[in-house]
């Protein structure tokens, strides 16, 4: 029998995109009202890049957060091909930069300075390994001959598995997986391997995508896949396995950038994540196994403590505001206008 009332340790969000300026200032209370911290994307425009980069974002989050809150960000710096071995040894000195994030050039948005060419950013890698800076991949090739469906089970033939074997002792954290071939080959690597989960690829497949015609804001990237994927996804996730645990993904853009005659690749969730979480699990029959996958996976991969303070989460259903202010403009929400069935009910920090 489903309970009513559900109470875990406060969970953390490991892949999160707050954006800047006004946008940032519009969506991070969301986060910070149900997460004690967050792995922050570096995909600025410009990129966050160095250490000094970084913590004068975390500045800027700080200061947007609401005053009653304990949120921290735990802030990443973008790869690129220029990037010094040295940011790697300022990096890990750092109290703020938690790990580097790879983009392949041109795969999501603000990707354009991503890595073209893997073996350019070795010295960079070796360097990680040596000072173990774990490193976020998104995982998919950028081929235009590769099938967008297939892009991240070819990146995983071709990249990850030489990466792999080559930096043996890199903490790697393949981002916001897909596809069954992606909870295979995690589930079977060692321990420095792990995974982020969304909760809309958990919920949601491809066909979502094309109800009542083209919904772009079903769009992201990696793109939702087949139903079979979907379900391998759940099981992943409410496996017990500590090589998988919560990164929402969450994405805000504005109406205008989404419903475009090329629209941005991005779901907005920030709004009820970790509520989407429990409606996967318990979907799945396991909501007894969420607060492992969303509290404890996460930062013993990360090795930092758990969090001592708890949310409760009741099993009350409320209806998502058709839109969300985002910087002077609009977003629409996953579940814009429809329902949730869990309600976050406590959220103060200890």
């Amino acid at each position: 029998m489903t309970p009513e009332r559900l109470e875990i340790s406060r969970p953390d969000d490991w892949h999160l995109h707050l954006r800047d300026g006004d946008a940032l200032t519009s969506v991070v209370a969301h986060t910070a009202r149900r997460f004690a911290r967050a792995i922050v994307m570096p995909n600025l425009k410009p990129p966050v890049t160095t250490v000094a980069q970084a913590e004068d974002y975390r500045r800027r989050i700080l200061a947007a957060l609401p005053a009653d809150t304990s949120f921290q960000p735990l802030m990443t710096l973008y790869l690129t091909e220029d990037t010094l071995v040295e940011e790697i040894a300022r990096a890990k000195e750092s109290d703020s930069v938690f790990a580097v994030k790879y983009y392949p050039a041109g795969a999501t948005t603000n990707s354009q300075s991503g890595v073209r060419e893997l073996s350019r950013v070795y010295p960079v890698l070796e360097a990680m390994e040596r000072h173990d800076v774990p490193l976020l991949l998104h995982g998919e090739v950028t081929d235009p001959d590769i099938d967008i469906f297939d892009r991240e089970r070819v990146f995983i033939e071709r990249h990850l598995m030489p990466l792999r074997e080559r930096f043996s002792g890199l903490r790697l954290v393949l981002e916001h997986i897909t596809t069954a071939d992606a909870v295979e080959f995690v589930s079977q690597a060692p321990a420095n391997l792990a995974a982020t989960i969304t909760a809309h690829h958990l919920l949601l497949n491809r066909n979502a995508i094309f109800e009542g015609g083209i919904n772009p804001h079903h769009y992201c990237l990696p793109i939702l896949k087949r139903e079979r994927h979907r379900i391998a996804l759940v099981k992943a996730a409410t496996s017990g396995s500590g090589h998988f645990f919560l990164g929402t993904d969450s994405a805000p853009h504005v109406r205008s950038a989404k419903e475009a005659s090329c629209g941005c690749a991005g779901i907005y969730t920030a709004h009820a994540a970790i509520e989407l979480y429990a409606e996967a699990f318990e979907q799945a029959g396991r909501l007894d196994r969420l607060e492992a996958f969303a509290s404890f996976h996460g930062p013993d991969f990360y090795r930092l403590p758990r969090n001592e303070d708890r949310i409760t989460l009741e099993r009350k259903a409320w209806t998502v505001p058709d839109d969300y202010p985002l910087a002077g403009s609009t977003c629409k929400p996953l579940r814009a206008g429809e329902s949730v069935a869990w309600s976050l009910l406590e959220t103060a920090a200890s």
